[in-house]
């Protein structure tokens, strides 16, 4: 699959982290990274939060059709075809990020519930690539990388604060995963050094990180 159109808009860290997927995860991995992208675009582009969900809602639509009945024309939504059979859980990611859309309303309760949506996209795909007994470490790693860069893109002292606790309850001890999962090892890795202080990726120190992830695993 052509994957150029579709890297634009990830963030660095996750275009480092695609580049050691394998090949048989790497469209499922590329297909999460990209759409979560896309609605954290939507949330941080909307200028009034109706018209946010206008936009979420539309995804939302479309991810409970069948493949075959989505409108042509739409590559993310063609890409997305590699997670057939996790809607349920694309549609959970849909409604976390919808919680940020009012940003005078976000709370701890909100960021949790996106970090918690973040995660279980990655359980959905650990289960399809690497099967169930990986799904449980999939959600924990997913979930602590998606506090880690929320807490990297908050600006408000009280978002901030909101965010901390959560990342405090964490078990930042490294978790294993398969090879298939690569890329969210490598995510998890930046998130346990970072653990909410700045971005993930901000620098040669990060950098080495990641590198040695991806090559060893570790």
């Amino acid at each position: 699959m052509d994957i150029a159109n579709h890297l634009a808009d990830l963030p660095q860290a996750s275009r480092l982290a695609l580049a050691y997927a394998p090949g048989s995860a790497r469209d499922g991995v590329l297909a999460l990274l990209a759409f979560d992208a896309r609605l954290a675009g939507i949330v941080r582009r909307a200028r009034e939060p109706l018209l946010g969900q206008m936009q979420l809602a539309w995804w939302r639509d479309q991810l409970q059709r069948e493949p075959a009945a989505r409108p042509k024309g739409q590559p993310l939504l063609q890409l997305l075809a590699s997670l057939e059979g996790q809607a349920d859980d694309l549609v959970a990611l849909v409604n976390g990020w919808e919680e940020l859309l009012d940003p005078a309303a976000v709370d701890r309760r909100g960021l949790e519930v996106l970090a918690r949506a973040r995660g279980q996209g990655w359980a959905a795909l650990a289960r399809m690539v690497a099967g169930q007994g990986v799904a449980d470490a999939a959600g924990r790693a997913g979930y602590q990388w998606a506090l880690a860069d929320l807490a990297a893109g908050l600006g408000q002292a009280e978002d901030q604060a909101a965010i901390a606790p959560l990342l405090a309850a964490c078990d930042w001890n490294r978790v294993a995963l398969p090879r298939s999962l690569r890329s969210l090892a490598i995510l998890h890795g930046l998130a346990r050094r970072a653990r909410g202080t700045g971005a993930l990726l901000d620098g040669p120190g990060a950098l080495a990180v990641a590198v040695r992830i991806g090559m060893l695993g570790r």
